[in-house]
């Protein structure tokens, strides 16, 4: 079965196809971060107010280190515990795709932060910004849960692999990031910013699928053992989600204090929740908020759409198309 110990190393017979058909479409999106241009964002930044502003600076904070936390999860508790060559072939993708975003925000700050210092600061974010650094010892939290296992020799030991593999997937990448995304196509609904949407946009993919692969592989285990989605993972999930939208909500706190014109902090809650109903929907848990989308300008990043997309091959979405990814495409 998939997380049972050892490595398999044939990819004939192939076990897991669906595996393999998500690392041939992760390739098809492949981009580098030189197609952004950030320089053409210069002139929108020096005509932010002083709450836009903060948001931003904490916004680039906080992209400063996410998905090198995501990666070293990646490296440290899924790739040894997956015992598939075609998924292990998708991690591997996955890790260069996080290598990319950790350069496209390494450019951020070179570009948004002219100034050494702040940029330091903005590295040591998940130390000396408290809204940050809840949602790092929430991450760090969930790798340590499992950092100690060296194979999945019993029920428990399968339990905790699923619990971080939901973690990251449904409340860091599909949750702390989505949250993020928002601030952004914000901004672009404002007419700002549109280099920062647009390197987003990619980024926005990328998790789409990061998300639905680990998906995947929750579906693939609750059919192989479903005696592990008991009750128990039922709550557990849950509770972990809503400290996630809690974790989140003190971000936004944090963004928004100033008083950002456009976007109030009860919004950006019932967003929130709306994103985590989403995620348990996936899952096959009920909702618990029952909240809407309250943002016009996220209706085509609705989460409820994911599914579909990837069943979908759009041309804007392949290796070597010329021309500019637009947050108005249908993806």
């Amino acid at each position: 079965m998939l997380l049972d110990p050892g490595m398999d190393l044939t990819l004939r017979p192939m076990r897991y196809p669906r595996f393999f058909e998500r690392f041939k479409d992760a390739i098809k999106n492949t981009w580098t971060v030189e197609e952004v241009d950030l320089h053409s964002d210069l002139a929108d930044l020096a005509r932010l107010s002083p709450a836009e502003q903060h948001l931003v600076s904490r916004l680039v904070a906080f992209f400063a280190t996410g998905d090198t936390i995501v990666a070293n999860n990646l490296v440290l508790n899924l790739y040894q515990h997956v015992n598939s060559p075609e998924g292990r072939l998708y991690l591997s993708r996955q890790l260069f795709e996080e290598a990319v975003h950790v350069q496209f925000y390494l450019n951020l700050l070179d570009t948004y932060v002219p100034d050494e210092r702040q940029r330091f600061d903005a590295f040591a974010a998940v130390e000396n910004i408290p809204s940050i650094a809840r949602k790092a010892e929430f991450c760090f939290k969930w790798i340590d849960s499992v950092f100690e296992l060296r194979e999945l020799k019993t029920r428990e030991d399968r339990r905790a692999f699923l619990l971080n593999l939901i973690c990251f997937a449904a409340c860091i990448e599909g949750l702390f990031f989505y949250g993020a995304f928002a601030y952004v196509y914000f901004l672009r609904s404002r007419g700002l910013l549109h280099g920062l949407a647009s390197g987003t946009n990619w980024v926005f993919r990328d998790e789409s699928m990061h998300m639905a692969f680990a998906f995947d592989v929750v579906e693939t285990v609750r059919r192989e053992e479903p005696d592990l989605f008991d009750e128990r993972m039922r709550r557990e999930v849950i509770d972990m989600l809503a400290e996630a939208v809690e974790c989140e909500v003190q971000f936004a706190e944090d963004l928004l204090g100033q008083g950002v014109s456009g976007m109030s902090l009860a919004d950006m809650r019932e967003y929130l929740q709306h994103v985590a109903d989403r995620r348990l929907a996936m899952l096959g848990i009920q909702p618990i908020y029952e909240s809407k989308n309250p943002f016009a300008f996220m209706e085509l990043q609705d989460v409820q759409e994911l599914s579909n997309f990837f069943e979908r091959r759009v041309s804007a979405y392949q290796v070597g198309v010329t021309g500019t990814v637009s947050f108005d495409d249908d993806f």
